[in-house]
């Protein structure tokens, strides 16, 4: 069942308000007895993983390569090619 709660409570009560929506409730948050707006839990996972998104998208040189290149070698990848 929806929660219904009054501005004033909510703001005092609003830790424990959140957690609720992000288990799944919907609470309703009014003014004088009217609801006015809702609180829900939006949809997107909490910790979606970062690690690996860029993976395959680019090149590391390794390490031998990268001590071999010059400073013009260097300035090319940034500036670009004459």
């Amino acid at each position: 069942m929806e929660k219904v709660i009054n501005i004033h409570a909510a703001k005092t009560q609003f830790s424990q308000l959140v957690e609720r929506a992000a288990r799944g409730e919907s609470v309703t948050i009014a003014r004088a007895g009217k609801p006015v707006v809702r609180l829900v839990a939006i949809d997107a996972p909490a910790n979606a993983p970062r690690t690996g998104f860029l993976k395959g998208h680019g090149k590391v040189p390794s390490a031998e390569t990268f001590n071999r290149m010059g400073e013009g070698d260097v300035e090319s990848l940034f500036e670009g090619s004459p």
